[in-house]
């Protein structure tokens, strides 16, 4: 029998804490706790994936790969694996989740059985997208994701909360449908829906997609990931979800699920449609640009704390789109460490929101002031994590964000105008977080309710403090995180390359 691989471990870990946790745990305290240990063994366990990756190695490691179905004209398989792209991902994800978890202890009081174990379930499926290399796989966790997060947004959210869960799950599914189309057509065309099997037919003549194909091939993939990120303007349904989550649910999804949009591009859109992602980079960097500018803009007009964290994620995965679609290492590299800045600032963003919320049951802005005195640890830390949702050089996000306009400022497919006014982005980040910050924490203390609230409890400060200590490791040892990413994003730029230098000879 074939060893099972570390990959498959750490995939396999939250299902079985869920089965553990459906035949052992018998109270409420019990499936709390079994969600966090499933949680947090699965991260200890991810950090042996990290200490075994071997940075030299461009291609898949730690791969598992076993027929599931097999027909006259096509293969499934359970293939597994992980290389530079995904890596990040997939610790982003183990990381991500003891702490919405941990968050989740005291506000969630109703059906908490259910609600930890669509936890433990989205954790699975979310490290099942990025593992997964057979497309029809993929496609099966990516739609296993939504439902956990319905359910999370329709039962535990805000009073408008079954709007929001509809409309979070017919956006993402109709995006979806189309997807599945184009793995339909393309497996059926390669007989097999490995996609490192599809690289290499394409790769050595034996499958050939015409200019026209590829590019609705392209559009059907690209439709499905925009409105997962989402981009503009497909973005509508995000605010709305956001703002009618649970604490937690906003965590995972602004911290992990956004990113299986921006994953996808880099994982299947550019290696699949090279002369595709060549022609259309313009195009998508103009709707990035957009998002990061209008995200911005709409952020400040915002009365409610938390709308405005949600339209600052649709500012920020401007970024990673835009230095995507720079189809350079800088700019690759540079969306892939945003992903997970984003994921880690954001994610601590919606964490500091929830500890007010669960205080004051109100999120308009207006309702606080002189917080930094009724709360001075807490107010310190959200001053930390604010600037690094701003880009403080020394901080996290602004590796991230230096080195997307790097790689946008010398992209082949771009011009300078990008860089442009997507650095006006950064500027007006710094506008509305810092309008907030002033807004909510700075100031007299002059409301009664608000000079007797309680400053962090254990479970509050315990969530928050990785955050805290990521924001810094990121932006002190960026080298260390880009250099897993090296080989595997410099063989993808080279693939995407050779067809960008013929177009250009042409």
């Amino acid at each position: 029998m074939e060893d099972i691989s570390l990959v498959t471990v750490v995939f396999m870990l939250p299902l079985v804490g869920l089965v553990l946790m459906l035949l052992f745990a018998r109270t409420e305290q019990g499936y709390r706790w079994g969600a966090l240990v499933t949680s947090l063994v699965t991260f200890g366990v991810s950090l042996l994936l990290l200490r075994n990756f071997d940075t030299s190695v461009s291609g898949l490691q730690m791969v598992q790969k076993v027929d599931w179905i097999t027909a006259d004209s096509f293969t499934i398989r359970y293939y597994v694996g992980v290389d530079g792209i995904s890596i990040w991902l997939v610790m982003l994800t183990t990381f991500i989740m003891p702490l919405a978890i941990l968050a989740s202890f005291n506000p969630i009081k109703d059906r908490v059985r259910l609600y930890y174990l669509f936890m433990v379930l989205m954790e699975w499926a979310m490290l099942g997208v990025f593992v997964a290399q057979d497309l029809f796989l993929f496609y099966i966790f990516w739609e296993v994701t939504l439902v956990p997060m319905y359910f999370l947004i329709g039962i535990w959210g805000a009073e408008d909360r079954i709007y929001a869960a509809v409309k979070f799950f017919l956006y993402t599914m109709a995006g979806s449908l189309l997807m599945l189309l184009a793995i339909l057509w393309l497996g059926n065309k390669a007989g097999t829906f490995s996609l490192p099997d599809i690289l290499a037919k394409l790769e050595t003549g034996e499958l050939s997609l015409s200019t026209n194909t590829a590019r609705w091939l392209f559009l059907a993939f690209g439709i499905a990931f925009a409105i997962k990120v989402p981009m503009w303007p497909l973005h509508s349904w995000l605010p709305d979800a956001h703002v009618q989550a649970p604490t937690a649910g906003s965590v995972i999804l602004a911290g992990v699920l956004l990113k299986m949009g921006t994953y996808g591009f880099v994982r299947f859109n550019l290696p699949l449609f090279p002369e595709a992602s060549k022609t259309f980079a313009p195009y998508v960097a103009v709707l990035a640009v957009i998002g990061i500018i209008y995200g911005a803009w709409v952020s400040y007009g915002q009365k409610d704390v938390k709308k405005l964290v949600a339209y600052s994620s649709i500012s920020h995965l401007g970024f990673v789109m835009l230095g995507i679609f720079a189809l350079n290492p800088a700019g690759i590299q540079g969306g892939i460490l945003q992903m997970v800045n984003h994921g880690i600032s954001t994610g601590g963003l919606f964490l500091l929101v929830g500890v007010l919320y669960e205080r004051r049951h109100t999120k308009l802005m207006s309702a606080f002031g002189g917080i930094w005195r009724a709360m001075p640890l807490y107010s310190g830390i959200a001053l930390v994590i604010v600037l690094s949702s701003m880009g403080l050089p020394g901080l996290n996000g602004f590796v991230g964000e230096f080195t997307i306009l790097l790689g946008s400022a010398g992209s082949s497919v771009l011009s300078w105008w990008f860089t442009f006014f997507a650095a006006i982005g950064i500027i007006l980040a710094a506008v509305y977080m810092l309008y907030m910050f002033n807004t909510v924490f700075m100031g007299a203390l002059d409301k009664e309710e608000n000079k007797r609230l309680p400053d962090l409890n254990w479970q509050e400060l315990w969530s928050l403090v990785p955050i805290l200590v990521m924001v810094f490791v990121i932006g002190l040892q960026a080298g260390y995180f880009f250099k897993f990413m090296d080989g595997s994003v410099k063989e993808l730029v080279d693939q995407v390359n050779t067809y960008v230098m013929t177009a250009a000879g042409q």
